[in-house]
């Protein structure tokens, strides 16, 4: 699959190197060329090829990065979506029937409070910001780290609008380590995003958040 991946931070040094290890072609845009050179060669040695048939390059631009992508992950902050999206082209329709994977937590980091006053979720004004991308909702509640590392098996929870585009992100964590969970159409990412609060919250706090969470025996998965 061909991803592009706007931002070179944690998380998208993780999932990518994740999806190069894959056999993916991963291409990488940020505000800055050099620091998406960076994170590609983290990935997997930057133009090469890695033992997983994967390859991770960094692009001139975030347009380049999501010119012509099977999926692109928006791994930024909440407070630079509009700047990347905006030099991605997305407000000119640059990424209408991509699938545009959205991790960000519009959450105050300190407490987990949500950003957003208007009930609606951060993953429905990033497709306001980008008119026709097709948004999924995923990979916003586990750290950056779990992607890149071993580990045992994670539920990795999806909203979204579009039956395609959840399947392609259903692939895309899979091939991370985890298996996707559909909880809904995209309005369902708020929940989410609230999710990722309360973690976010009792961290902050002090607290284990896996302790807060009843263990109750799963029914049996619905698979996308």
């Amino acid at each position: 699959m061909r991803i592009g991946i706007l931002g070179t931070g944690a998380l998208a040094t993780s999932l990518g190197t994740a999806w190069v290890r894959a056999g993916h072609e991963v291409l990488v845009g940020g505000r800055s060329a050099e620091r998406a050179a960076a994170a590609a060669a983290a990935m997997g040695g930057g133009d090469g090829r890695t033992d997983g048939g994967g390859t991770a390059r960094a692009a001139a631009t975030a347009a380049e990065a999501a010119a012509g992508r099977d999926a692109v992950l928006l791994a930024v902050s909440w407070a630079g979506v509009p700047d990347i999206l905006r030099a991605a082209g997305a407000d000119r329709g640059a990424l209408a029937g991509t699938v545009l994977v959205d991790p960000v937590n519009a959450v105050d980091h300190g407490v987990g409070e949500h950003l957003l006053t208007d009930g609606r979720a951060a993953a429905e004004h990033i497709a306001d910001l980008a008119p026709g991308a097709r948004v999924v909702k995923a990979f916003h509640l586990l750290p950056a780290a779990r992607w890149s590392a071993a580990g045992g098996p994670v539920t990795v929870p999806v909203a979204g609008d579009d039956e395609a585009a959840l399947r392609t992100v259903a692939v895309l964590a899979g091939d991370a380590g985890g298996t996707a969970a559909v909880v809904g159409p995209l309005r369902r990412a708020r929940q989410l995003e609230e999710a990722a609060g309360l973690v976010i919250g009792l961290v902050f706090a002090g607290y284990d958040p896996a302790a807060a969470v009843p263990h109750v025996p799963a029914r049996g998965a619905a698979r996308v």
